[in-house]
């Protein structure tokens, strides 16, 4: 009887052990679910806004797509670990600044994408579900940029670009009326018509443009799609009429009293108002023809002059459109089928770490040439550490390349069979290979950047921003003309800036910037910056994490550089906003030799790196202490003029909502931002009672 009690009370530890043993494992597979799904969204979250509100994409089409659909299958599987502003959810662009915005009176949603003939099948087959006899139009997917056109009474009225697909978009109608194709007034008189267009760039027009930035030594763009994006943002309609962009209709949006149409009967009819329509499209009954549609396109792609990724597939009824309706990202009538990129094998002939711009250093393979899609290629993207392990490619690796679009071919496979058996493994540097400085993972581990303050790999980027509005804000060294000086071998330091009137005569004769009045503008535009307060100083030198209101902020408590470059995390971790991060970038920002000499350079060129206190008399300390975020368009002011009002008054302003924050000033056009305060109870008040609390 002792035996059997002890055998089962044995078995009941063993049990409880087992139990938690589960638990446990299951809370770090949980723990590793949500941390992949976190960086998912984040890097989808960066790569969105480099394509939508940059025109500056850093992967090809296909590598996103891959990304996106790792994160849906992931949130499906786990949606308790979903962010409710996932990529997943809503279209990826925002409004830019330098544009006016408007409401989108109906939604610019995204497309759904397919890869293989059995996702275009299962689409067909559930429409056919609801609608045996459905009849659906295959399209080209032009590669360009999204437009809404609205016209009343026959005469465009408003262009916008998609923004964020719902509240807002651009309003660029000004430069969409310099482009030819898109006509001004209609050839019949239609009251209310709302369309969607893709505007792009000829190939041939491509092709012309950057011969002409060559010719003129300036960058050349990196594809027609860029260019296309980048000059519809032009503040000057003049640029737009010259680059000679182009567009395509794909689909009305709405047209007031429309006749019973199907979509092809409309695109022909707008066809007959003068519009340039979706070239070439199919109309198809069954699998097979839709099948051989996508298959005809994809034919002749490479002869087109102008850029496609994919093929449309459509219902074509509108009123099956209307009762199908749409989710809160892509309408349920349509998909997109992207074709898959173009794919060879070759030998891995050395890995490199590249220090890019920004300061992060990209992991590239050295390849045996080989040509894909008519480009010879020899050399490929690895994106990062992480990407590197999970191949676990080698120098001397046969690899399969893949290129999709213009950018950076990548490696997506090994054929670990063909190893060498001495292969190493790789791993990424601890120190830059051009300064030596330091290396840090950042971006929560997953990038790892050059922490040089003076690294001449990153010296571009780094004047661009250290002359930039929110820094020292030098009038005139903006990104072509650094460019220009940097090819002459002007500025090899950041300090070379203030020496630039040594070299006024030689800068006035070469040209590059311009005549006599352009340089002494810029020369007297730089020697103005260095009487800028210091914060701006301290915000310019680019330090992680410290942008101009934490820089505002620490300068109260360290009034001039010595006493900074000598401060010790713990006291810095007394500033307002400076959190264990912040702290521990700028402890190891001025231990580096790098920035002793440029400090020391800064002072004898007379730079002013001392907080001056004693202006600070009768101020209003109303809003003292007190975290504001500012989200939508407000009556009377400018966001920036709200922004110096609440600082004036003692007050913070941040850019996203947390459980920290006091305020947020709510005003036309909120976005998510309202939202989130919304869900964690923070108090949402108007401008006037903004201006009622500053009294």
């Amino acid at each position: 009887m002792e035996n059997s009690d002890q055998t089962k009370m044995f078995k009941s530890e063993v049990n409880i052990l087992n139990q938690d043993l589960l638990q446990e494992q299951k809370a770090t597979h949980d723990k590793a679910i949500a941390n992949e799904i976190q960086r998912l969204t984040a890097e989808l979250d960066k790569l969105n806004q480099a394509y939508y509100d940059l025109d500056a994409p850093l992967v090809s089409d296909a590598e996103y797509d891959l990304l996106l659909r790792r994160l849906q299958d992931l949130e499906a599987k786990y949606p308790e670990f979903a962010a409710p502003d996932s990529p997943t959810q809503h279209v990826g662009g925002q409004v830019a600044s330098q544009f006016a915005s408007a409401p989108h009176r109906f939604p610019m949603l995204s497309l759904n994408d397919v890869f293989s003939t059995g996702e275009v099948m299962d689409f067909t087959r559930n429409i056919r579900e609801q609608y045996p006899d459905a009849t659906f139009i295959v399209e080209q997917k032009i590669d360009g940029l999204s437009v809404s056109l609205e016209y009343r009474s026959g005469i465009l009225t408003e262009a916008l670009t998609r923004g964020d697909g719902v509240t807002s978009g651009e309003i660029v109608t000004e430069n969409v009326r310099q482009i030819q194709t898109v006509p001004q007034v209609l050839k019949e008189p239609v009251n209310d018509l709302v369309l969607r267009g893709e505007i792009y760039m000829t190939k041939q027009r491509f092709a012309q443009i950057n011969q002409q930035q060559v010719e003129k030594g300036e960058k050349e763009f990196a594809n027609p799609r860029n260019s296309a994006a980048g000059t519809l943002r032009q503040l000057d309609p003049n640029i737009v009429k010259e680059r000679g962009l182009s567009i395509f209709i794909f689909n009305v949006q709405y047209w007031e009293n429309i006749p019973d149409l199907s979509h092809h009967a409309a695109l022909e009819h707008l066809k007959k108002l003068g519009f340039p329509i979706s070239p070439d499209y199919f109309i198809c009954q069954t699998d097979e023809e839709v099948m051989a549609a996508i298959e005809s396109i994809n034919q002749v792609r490479s002869e087109l002059d102008y850029g496609i990724d994919g093929a449309v597939i459509k219902v074509d009824s509108l009123e099956q459109r209307e009762v199908l309706g749409s989710t809160s990202k892509a309408p349920r009538w349509a998909v997109a089928y992207k074709y898959p990129p173009e794919q060879q094998q070759t030998i891995v002939l050395d890995l490199i770490a590249n220090v890019g711009r920004t300061g992060r250093i990209t992991p590239m393979a050295i390849l045996e040439p080989v040509v894909i899609d008519q480009t010879t290629v020899s050399r490929a993207t690895l994106h990062n550490q992480d990407y590197i392990n999970t191949l676990d490619i080698r120098i001397g690796d046969t690899v399969t390349v893949q290129k999709g679009g213009d950018i950076i071919p990548g490696v997506i496979a090994v054929d670990y069979a063909k190893r060498q058996p001495n292969a190493l493994p790789f791993k990424l540097p601890e120190r830059c290979p051009i300064c030596d400085a330091p290396t840090e993972y950042l971006d929560d581990g997953a990038n790892l950047y050059c922490t040089g303050s003076d690294c001449p790999a990153q010296l571009a980027r780094k004047i661009e921003y250290f002359a930039s509005k929110s820094a020292m804000d030098i009038e005139g060294l903006g990104e072509s003309t650094v460019e220009r000086l940097l090819d002459k071998g002007h500025l090899n330091h950041l300090s070379d800036i203030y020496r630039l009137f040594e070299k006024r005569e030689q800068l006035i004769s070469e040209g590059d910037i311009g005549r006599t009045k352009r340089v002494d503008n810029l020369l007297n535009a730089i020697e103005k910056s260095k009487s800028n307060t210091f914060d701006r100083f301290l915000a310019a030198l680019g330090i992680h994490n410290i942008g101009p209101q934490t820089a505002k902020n620490i300068i109260e408590y360290f009034p001039d550089i010595d006493l900074l470059a000598n401060a010790k995390q713990e006291e810095l971790l007394l500033v307002p906003d400076v959190g264990p991060a912040s702290a521990q970038a700028i402890v190891d920002f001025f231990a580096q030799d790098q920035t002793s000499v440029l400090i020391s350079e800064f002072k004898k060129l007379g730079l002013n790196m001392v907080h001056d206190t004693s202006q600070k008399t009768n101020e209003n300390h109303s809003l003292q202490g007190l975290r504001f975020v500012l989200t939508g368009t407000l009556p009377t002011m400018s966001r920036f003029e709200a922004q110096k009002i609440i600082e004036n008054a003692g007050g913070n302003v941040v850019s996203s909502v947390s459980a920290k924050t006091d305020y947020v000033v709510a005003g036309e056009n909120a976005g998510s931002k309202l939202t989130k305060a919304q869900q964690l109870n923070i108090k949402i008040i108007t401008e006037e009672e903004l201006s009622a609390m500053l009294k």
